[in-house]
């Protein structure tokens, strides 16, 4: 692993957070819960949590401020996926055949200390560790300057500051937001098997010739762990990987746990009236 501002100096108190394994759930669903469990974290009516899940029907999530004419609707519709906006920043996903984790922590807690891209740090290496123990060997490492001037409209296409890559391509998209009233929220993802570049089907280009070079600067750029490994990892396998990984990096117990009464009220309520509108996911 290669990580030239490695905190390795840095140690934790030991923590207990809770862990929840979630069934399949739908994208609005899904970010209904992510910001329902950050803002009981933030009050203190929950502890630190730790989530894996996945998303039925397959959905394209686009970042907080990224315009939906990024996507051809049509197209979308035609695959019978669904798309949804996050609460977090950066460009779109599509979440299929993956492993996709949040985090929602205090943001005092000293793994959280400075920017988003010090606890961009912290964090991945939970990430980097859950991989190593799959036998991976991953970098994750400041983004140049070519990256950060980067405009396209697919997350996978590049890799932003210490996000995971293997062989120079990446590996695990993350995204965080650190917005009133909420405890700090990263959520990123993981993709298992599958073909990476799926996500250009859907998407708005000038011409079909415009999307094939998307397809296959995403294929150059970006791989799944199958890729990697040439057989495909149980989605419980990889999350139980990833959770061991953060328990061992910043000096954490795992409880399992499942959402209050309360958050699943607020999730409900959330999805209702945010996630699934279009005043929400197709906002200017």
């Amino acid at each position: 692993m290669s990580d030239n501002h490695s905190p390795t100096s840095e140690t934790y108190d030991p923590a207990v957070w809770r862990v929840i394994l979630h069934q399949k759930a739908s994208g609005a669903m899904n970010m209904a819960i992510d910001e329902a469990i950050a803002a009981h974290v933030g009050t203190q009516l929950a502890p630190p949590t730790l989530r894996f899940y996945q998303w039925e029907p397959a959905c394209l999530s686009l970042g907080y401020g990224q315009p939906s004419t990024d996507v051809d609707l049509e197209r979308l519709r035609d695959k019978g996926w669904d798309i949804v906006r996050r609460l977090s920043g950066g460009r779109a996903i599509l979440h299929i055949d993956e492993l996709t984790y949040s985090i929602a922590i205090p943001a005092d807690d000293p793994r959280m200390q400075g920017g988003v891209i010090d606890s961009y740090r912290r964090l991945s290496r939970g990430l980097i560790g859950g991989l190593e123990a799959l036998d991976i060997s991953v970098n994750a490492n400041p983004a140049t300057r070519q990256v950060h001037r980067f405009k396209g409209p697919v997350c996978f296409e590049v890799p932003s500051d210490y996000e995971i890559t293997v062989r120079g391509k990446k590996l695990i998209g993350s995204a965080q937001t650190r917005r009133s009233g909420l405890a700090a929220l990263q959520h990123g993802t993981l993709p298992l098997f599958g073909d990476i570049a799926r996500i250009c089907e859907t998407l708005a280009f000038p011409s079909e010739w415009h999307r094939q070079v998307a397809v296959a600067r995403v294929r150059e750029r970006a791989l799944t762990l199958e890729d990697i490994l040439g057989k495909q990892v149980d989605f419980r396998i990889a999350a139980r990987a990833i959770q061991q990984g953060f328990e061992q990096a910043l000096n954490l117990t795992l409880v399992v746990s499942e959402l209050s009464k309360e958050e699943r009220s607020q999730a409900e309520n959330l999805r209702i009236n945010k996630y699934a509108t279009d005043a929400w996911t197709h906002r200017s």
